[in-house]
């Protein structure tokens, strides 16, 4: 009697290659990297800001920050009023919510589990305590320039759409790669979204609402947060690829 032998089932497909959140043994050590990053931060850019406000207030540096604002503001023209408003539009408190909500949602959807939405959100709140705790600490006013934009009541140090930009649109670019690797057409999304803050921070230094070096401190805030952010809750490559093998 000859026996069928019944064809093997074949496996679920794993949605993603990434491997697992941390353990919970390591929750309270990423917790403790996570806040001494915050406040090392906060306090790396309130000493800036304290330099720039109280040493640099005259002499060459603070003419020379001063005058690009100058330039900008005596050159404006009728299209790049409204070209820059795209791009300040980009890094604004309602926009910078939303495009964190969609990309969360994704992620949660395509992955199917919330970690790496998880790491987003991490990226954005922290950016944003951050930031207010660096402008209740420094206080510099707006460019004597007229401005193209209702000014917050915010310190113009750090230049906070900047900071959110680079938060925002850093983070995805990091999140595309790192979940669906170096392909042509990730290649291209992440180029695209590392533009943005570019495009955000010279709008608005083009509207008059920061100097040269606020949008700088911008950029470090929202730069070496997410580098904290990354390091810490994204696993290393090679402990990655060794997970995929494991499987």
């Amino acid at each position: 009697m000859r026996m069928q032998l019944q064809a093997p089932m074949p496996l679920r497909r794993a949605r993603t290659d990434v491997q697992r959140p941390h353990p919970v043994a390591s929750r309270k050590i990423v917790a403790l990297r996570l806040a001494g990053g915050a406040v090392a931060l906060w306090g790396l850019l309130a000493l800036l800001g304290v330099l720039v406000t109280h040493v640099l207030t005259t002499g060459s540096a603070h003419r020379a920050d001063l005058r690009v604002d100058l330039w900008l503001a005596a050159h404006r023209t009728g299209l790049w009023n409204d070209v820059t408003l795209v791009g300040t539009s980009m890094a604004q408190t309602d926009t910078a919510i939303a495009v964190t909500l969609v990309v969360v949602l994704f992620l949660r959807w395509r992955l199917g589990r919330w970690y790496e939405s998880g790491v987003l959100i991490t990226v954005m709140a922290g950016e944003l305590l951050i930031f207010f705790a660096v402008t209740e600490t420094v206080h510099r006013p707006r460019p004597p320039v007229a401005r193209l934009d209702v000014a917050p009541p915010t310190s113009s140090f750090p230049s906070g759409h900047t900071a959110a930009a680079v938060a925002l649109y850093g983070g995805i670019a990091i999140m595309v790669l790192w979940i669906w690797g170096r392909r042509p057409v990730t290649r291209f999304a992440v180029a695209v979204l590392c533009c943005i803050p570019v495009f955000v921070g010279l709008s608005r230094l083009y509207r008059g609402m920061h100097y040269p070096s606020d949008v700088l401190a911008g950029a470090l805030t929202g730069g070496l947060w997410l580098l904290v952010v990354m390091s810490t809750l994204l696993p290393r490559r090679n402990a990655r690829r060794r997970a995929v093998r494991q499987r």
